[in-house]
């Protein structure tokens, strides 16, 4: 049969590869009767730390809380300003927003799209208590030079790795480099809930006992509150489901490569940019995204043809309404504004087929721009 459409992404695909496990692991939930901070959550969080190989990992309720629950942990709060860049989901400058603080906006490097490291030291002041360097589309920002000026200016560096589960820096997992890493389990994620869903990756046990404390009111016993917390557990229905996928995530990674390897060969002779991977980095793609001076008309023309696309993202933190107190103009982030008019996010998750794959190549090389 000739494919005559392809969807950005088809979450019933994956379930469709591993129902016998989830339904397992969801009736055997249920019938354990417990739901918030149970035996799924911990054995979760206990493989989460293993895989990774940190002391401990916490589980959340979202990417967005595990970033606020990070600045809040590390005293970042009132008055204080935290360095990230523009190009990236509205959650990460969110987060910095719950804690209180203010983000402080540096632009990307050209090739990789991720924090320019040459930035980051002229933007430290005397209130900037915190770095969020972001792990974009699921490439690792390069994070020797942001942790050395961290260090030396004695501010910490909280990863935002919400679209890297897997990712690595010079052999580094992303998300264990800083001081501490937050993952997301958005059901589009490489690694992905039916739901909401956060961890905090934590390099020393003592920060991951004040999380644990964070996320559930401040208590270190039941009604006893030693410090402020809020409402932010990972529930054990998704905490199971979690396990089950984390079993697989290195294999979807890898197939999410071979993906990404036939795009960008297919498309090597397309009047699209293809993106490029870092050297010393492992990508695991979460997203693959092409750059294009008509982005909208290949946008229209893949659309015609049955392709689903996306733009991760359409308009930078910096000239989103929420964020106009900033008092940012037009200009001051030209890389983040000029990619924001070109990048076009393109169909790839593990259970794309290969002649899915070359549909949607074939369909960009035909595309000429009137």
């Amino acid at each position: 049969m000739a494919i005559t459409t392809v969807p950005f992404g088809d979450l019933s695909r994956q379930y469709a590869s591993i129902r016998a496990e989830i339904d397992d692991a969801v009736a055997r939930t249920l019938s354990s009767g417990q739901f918030i901070l149970g035996t799924e959550g911990a054995a979760f969080e206990s493989e989460v730390a293993q895989y990774a190989g940190v002391a401990d990992a916490v589980g959340v309720n979202s990417g967005t809380d595990a970033l606020f629950l990070s600045l809040l942990v590390l005293g970042v709060g009132r008055g204080d300003e935290v360095i990230t860049v523009a190009n990236t989901a509205g959650a990460t400058a969110c987060a910095i927003r719950m804690a209180g603080a203010m983000p402080r906006l540096v632009d990307v490097d050209e090739r990789t799209l991720t924090m320019d490291p040459a930035q980051v030291e002229s933007a430290i002041g005397t209130r900037t208590k915190a770095v969020i360097p972001v792990h974009l589309f699921g490439q690792c920002a390069d994070m020797d030079p942001i942790t050395e000026v961290a260090r030396r200016r004695g501010i910490a560096v909280v990863e935002d790795a919400c679209q890297a589960h897997g990712a690595q820096d010079r052999g580094r997992l992303a998300g264990t480099i800083g001081d501490l890493g937050c993952w997301s389990f958005y059901p589009s994620k490489n690694l992905a809930a039916y739901g909401d869903g956060g961890m905090v990756l934590c390099r020393d046990a003592e920060r991951g006992q004040a999380l644990r404390r964070a996320r559930n009111y401040g208590q270190t016993t039941r009604y006893t509150h030693a410090s402020f917390g809020v409402n932010s557990r990972l529930d054990e229905i998704q905490a199971a489901i979690l396990r089950v996928k984390l079993r697989y995530l290195d294999l979807w990674n890898e197939r999410r490569n071979q993906i990404a390897t036939m795009y960008s060969r297919r498309l090597a002779s397309a009047d699209v940019r293809v993106p490029e991977v870092a050297k010393d980095r492992r990508h695991v793609w979460h997203l693959y995204v092409v750059r294009s001076r008509h982005r909208d008309a290949l946008r229209a023309h893949l659309m015609a043809c049955g392709i689903g696309t996306q733009i991760h993202y359409p308009i930078p933190i910096h000239k989103q309404e929420a964020f106009a107190d900033l008092g940012m103009r037009d200009g001051d982030l030209p890389v983040s504004e000029r990619a924001a008019q070109e990048i076009l996010s393109l169909p790839i998750f593990p259970e794309l087929t290969d002649d899915e794959v070359g549909y949607v190549a074939d369909a960009i090389r035909s595309f000429s721009p009137r």
